[in-house]
């Protein structure tokens, strides 16, 4: 490699989407105190660009914009330049994506924002191309019209940013209205299924017709409403367009088929051509919805895909102190002699590629039947390509085929006169040998930095499977990521959690100079992973975790005049506005997760100010709920949690022995979506005796494992057999 011809103060940062631009010639300074004080001492404007690592349209703007010698040498004279990687400093990137949405109607990433030297904005947008096009002003004349306006009309622009920002204000203030009580769990339910099920697109799956986003907070809902509506029509016609999405999905392109784990959506109707970054947030959350899918259904499909996710988690994403890294990148080079990366080039395929990697012939097939026969007709492959060139403006997918399972293992076993168990294994051979072909392609980007948050979600995920599948090997993995969070993500002096850690070299963990202090969203689903675990483990050190950092979150985030949590906490200078998420999209909105996580830690401590407030934030949110539910399906599920009250199923009993073993596995066969499980032991001295002291008076019925249903630490009669233990789970 040749020696960088710049360098900037990027280069002492962790992140590596901060690491990537650090030899652009533009002056980039990261988020922070020296960057603040040179505009205020130089009274220059800032200009601030938000991404992430595997954003392609961030990778176009740096290639195009950023690289320019001519256009960092405008930047670096009229501006001071800040980049902020918008999964490190959430907050930052909130407050100017609320602005840039406020004002131009749509937001994304890059996000290109000016603000004053005391940031407050007065422009932005998205990407802008270098020069002027037909339809869009370049980013050039963008800067020089700007750099104009501040040397002209400074105080004009003063005064529009201060209106700005008091606008801002008052539209995102999220408070409690009128009486404050939640809004009725029925009504909500029934209105966001209704309007579910009229974007729900009945062909293909999914809600929308394109883009298609995995969106499993809308199956997660759908689930939970078809548990309460079993014996209804609605409750049929949820559970089926849950299971249809996700069947359509495993089948579609978005699933990677040779490499397993998901990409990040589809950009046609068919879940066929993806954009193709992975992120861990979405296989986490996918791993938790395809294992429910398998314990409403029986069906081993399910099980199979959730198999397929983590073991791409477990081989690709997993750092080897324990911890999961957060993404993989959608660009990669072609061939190892390549000098431009294309989108999806690691994943996707030419037909005479295959035909050379499968020429085998197929004993008991069709005269003349070879294996890339087979496996081309499962799975889509054309002669030209299968990717409409509408779906691929810069022709990157041209004459390459994005695999896709286009007809059931029955239709393609009996058009090649095959059995469907020796298709299986012919299918499952062909998979093994792109597998080890495409090895041999350069990797995508990997983004190594190691988030709080979304480790939570994928420990869920894995504690979830373990439980579902009674697969012991996923427990442990998510205790092990458990740990690791304890030990690198965690400040046992102060009790709180940092937002992230870095692969650094040598494969040791490392930290930035400064770390960054946890959001809200990393306490809620590291929480709830604490929770998943429990019970999926039955180890009390877990649950005693959770229940300090909810003290702590409550300490950090709440909002005791017009409840619910804020996203980041008090005392920032540099963040104008402290904001309440108020959307569930690729992860759902921390308010949302908090609100069944305070019910569940009710459950297991017994305070019951935990409950009121879960009934504090349904009423902050109350309105929204009422109208456009569909917004907020994650927290309109919590609405029918909250109202149903949560069921304790206690287990009195050796958790080692058999009769203990066959209840708990009975309990975690069965999706019940407001149900918490505890393991009352006979150790008086126990976390959870110290807790509830109440499991003291439960006892074991004729020495055998007893389960009790308990509500509100009321509890039913004892009952022996798991016959009555599932009776009794079944609403």
């Amino acid at each position: 490699p040749s020696v960088p011809r710049h360098t900037n103060r990027l280069i002492n940062e962790k992140s590596p989407y901060l690491l990537q631009h650090a030899h652009n010639p533009v002056d980039w300074y990261p988020w922070g105190q020296e960057a603040f004080d040179k505009a205020k001492r130089e009274n220059k404007l800032i200009f601030l660009s938000v991404g992430y690592s595997t954003c392609h349209w961030c990778h176009v703007m740096e290639e195009e914009s950023f690289k320019s010698k001519e256009i960092g040498e405008i930047m670096n004279k009229h501006f001071v330049c800040i980049k902020v990687d918008r999964e490190e400093r959430p907050d930052v990137d909130k407050v100017y994506m609320t602005f840039v949405q406020a004002t131009s109607g749509g937001g994304g990433w890059p996000m290109s924002v000016w603000l004053t030297p005391d940031l407050k904005p007065f422009a932005g947008g998205t990407y802008f191309p270098p020069e002027d096009r037909v339809h869009r002003v370049g980013f050039r004349t963008v800067l020089l019209r700007i750099a104009e306006q501040w040397r002209e009309n400074k105080d004009a622009l003063l005064e529009s940013s201060q209106r700005i920002l008091e606008a801002l204000r008052h539209t995102s203030e999220i408070r409690v209205q009128g009486q404050g009580s939640p809004p009725p769990s029925k009504e909500v339910m029934d209105t966001c299924f209704q309007q579910l099920s009229r974007s729900y697109d009945e062909d293909y799956g999914g809600f929308s017709k394109s883009p298609k986003f995995p969106t499993p907070v809308n199956l997660n809902f759908l689930f939970t409403y078809w548990a309460l509506h079993r014996t209804t029509p609605e409750g049929a016609r949820a559970l089926q367009m849950a299971l249809h999405t996700l069947k359509m999905m495993a089948h579609g392109g978005i699933h990677d088929h040779i490499g397993q784990g998901f990409h990040r959506y589809s950009t046609d109707q068919h879940w066929h051509v993806p954009h193709f970054e992975k992120m861990l947030y979405d296989q986490g959350q996918l791993a938790a919805v395809y294992s429910k899918a398998f314990q409403i259904s029986g069906d081993e499909f399910f099980a199979d895909v959730t198999r397929d996710i983590l073991l791409y988690v477990s081989r690709d994403l997993s750092d080897q102190a324990g911890g999961f890294y957060s993404a993989e990148d959608a660009d990669s080079y072609p061939t190892t002699t390549s000098k431009e990366k294309r989108e999806g080039a690691f994943c996707v395929w030419a037909a005479e590629e295959i035909r050379a990697l499968l020429p085998d012939p197929v004993e008991g097939a069709t005269e003349g039947t070879t294996l890339g026969d087979v496996f081309m007709h499962h799975y889509g492959v054309e002669e030209a390509g299968n990717v409409d060139p509408m779906k691929d403006p810069h022709q990157e997918l041209k004459g390459k085929n994005v695999l896709i399972a286009r007809c059931s293992p029955e239709l393609t076993a009996a058009r090649f006169g095959l059995e469907p168990g020796q298709l299986s294994a012919l299918l499952q051979e062909c998979r093994q040998r792109l597998s080890t072909a495409r090895a041999q392609r350069p990797r995508p980007h990997l983004d190594t930095k190691m988030l709080a948050a979304w480790n939570g979600l994928m420990i869920s995920g894995f504690a979830q499977a373990g439980a579902a599948l009674a697969e012991q090997s996923y427990v442990s993995r998510a205790a092990q990521a458990a740990s690791f969070l304890k030990t690198h993500l965690f400040d046992p002096a102060s009790g709180r959690l940092l937002r992230s850690c870095y692969r650094g070299k040598d494969n040791s963990v490392e930290q930035s100079a400064v770390p960054i202090q946890g959001f809200l969203e990393d306490y809620v689903f590291v929480i709830q992973a604490l929770f998943d675990l429990y019970e999926a483990s039955l180890e009390q050190g877990w649950l005693e975790w959770a229940l300090h950092l909810q003290h702590m979150q409550d300490k950090l985030f709440w909002d005791p005049k017009d409840f619910a949590y804020f996203s980041s906490e008090a005392g920032d200078p540099s963040l104008l506005l402290r904001l309440k998420d108020d959307q569930d999209g690729a992860e759902p909105t921390a308010n949302s997760v908090t609100v069944t996580n305070l019910l569940r830690a009710a459950c297991y401590s017994g305070q019951m100010d935990w409950v009121e407030k879960a009934g504090q934030i349904l009423a902050a949110f109350s309105e929204r709920l009422q109208k456009i539910p569909i917004t907020l399906p994650e927290m309109t599920r919590a609405t029918a949690v909250f109202h149903h009250t949560l069921k304790q199923v206690i287990i009195c009993g050796d958790p080692h022995s058999e009769d203990t073993k066959e209840m708990l596995h009975c309990v975690r066969s069965v999706f019940s979506p407001n149900k918490v499980l505890m393991v009352a032991d006979g150790d008086s001295a126990g976390f959870l005796y110290r807790q509830l002291p109440f499991l003291a008076s439960l006892e074991r019925k004729d020495g055998k494992a007893t389960a009790y249903l308990c509500s509100n630490f009321t509890c039913s009669l004892p009952v022996t057999s798991v016959q009555e233990l599932r009776g009794m789970l079944s609403p």
